[in-house]
């Protein structure tokens, strides 16, 4: 009996201990704490709207005493995520622009549990459906500038992961519709993996802000995959090459300006742009950039709040919101 009770008990503390060290891995690898909400001098709200038959949610976020005709951002979520986890995983970075600079903020959910941007692959079924999510968001761009009386040639779209794809596709897709667009740690999907239909004499300004030790969507192109082992995604371009796609999709020739700032711990941003010929007329004409982030991981660079160490080097430099909206900023009226 003895013996039994110490088999039972050796047991017992060997399962504490392996809980302990998933604990402590738990907590290392996945948990950060959530930025501190900061105060804001608008409101926040939830909404639904119904496009084909289905209702569809967003979360806004207005300034008090916003102006007519000020601008409208899309700020769209990760994979698996909704419009809560982004405004959290950007440190509210977006709603402290709008306060500061005075636009209207809308977080839009997906239909299923990936956006249907310009990928043939991922998760973007719910109950054998697939989702119009161009025809959703466009829809409700509609609602919204005529609600809160914006300007509708000045609406920008941002993403974050499969977010900045559905941007992607929103710039090459519905280039009249918004003014910019700016995707972060996303890549174009190479060809085999390529459904977009891009529109053939229109083209709107596109950033695109990857890190280099980016563990989910690789800065040199590959497969989408976190560790190799979960999330397959499919196969995509690099970060240089899907911005020389976006480049040539606007007829910029040339090579870009090219900038570099070393900024907190080591980490070095180098800024890539391609503009309009200086001979030409700026107005309506598109710019592309590639913001690269030395030393960053998966997630926009920012100064609020961390993310998980699973998802690589978490830059608290430069502030990645503030830098996608001097971008949509200078866009020409």
């Amino acid at each position: 009996m003895k013996r039994v009770l110490r088999f039972l008990l050796r047991g017992f503390l060997a399962l504490t201990a392996l809980l302990a060290v998933l604990a402590g891995l738990f907590a290392y690898f996945l948990y950060t704490p959530d930025p501190e909400l900061p105060q804001l001098s608008g409101s926040l709200a939830k909404g639904s709207i119904e496009v084909a038959g289905v209702k569809r949610n967003y979360r806004t976020y207005v300034p008090k005493d916003l102006p007519k005709g000020a601008p409208l951002v899309l700020v769209m979520h990760g994979s698996g995520e909704g419009p809560g986890q982004i405004r959290v995983g950007t440190g509210y970075a977006f709603e402290r622009l709008a306060d500061r600079h005075g636009f209207a903020l809308v977080y839009p959910k997906a239909f299923a549990s990936d956006w249907n941007d310009c990928s043939r692959i991922g998760d973007k079924d719910l109950n054998g459906v697939r989702g119009d999510d161009v025809g959703y968001l466009a829809a409700l761009v509609d609602k919204l500038v005529a609600e809160l009386a914006l300007d509708p040639s000045r609406v920008f779209a941002a993403g974050v992961s499969n977010g900045g794809s559905m941007a992607m596709r929103l710039a090459l897709e519905q280039p009249g519709r918004y003014k910019a667009v700016a995707a972060v740690v996303a890549n174009v999907p190479a060809a085999e993996n390529f459904q977009c239909q891009p529109a053939a004499h229109e083209a709107t300004s596109v950033m695109i802000m990857n890190g280099s030790e980016d563990p989910l969507v690789p800065y040199a192109g590959g497969e989408i995959s976190l560790l190799g082992l979960f999330y397959k995604g499919g196969p995509i371009i690099s970060s240089r090459a899907s911005a020389q796609y976006f480049a040539d999709w606007a007829h910029l020739g040339g090579a870009p300006l090219t900038s570099e700032t070393l900024v907190a711990a080591g980490v070095r941003v180098e800024q890539n742009r391609w503009s309009p010929a200086s001979n030409s007329s700026r107005d309506g004409k598109a710019e592309v950039e590639l913001v690269s982030i030395h030393g960053g991981g998966h997630g926009l660079p920012q100064p609020y709040s961390q993310r998980p160490r699973l998802l690589g080097p978490s830059p608290m430099e430069p502030n990645g919101a503030a830098l996608i909206w001097a971008f949509f900023e200078r866009q020409p009226k």
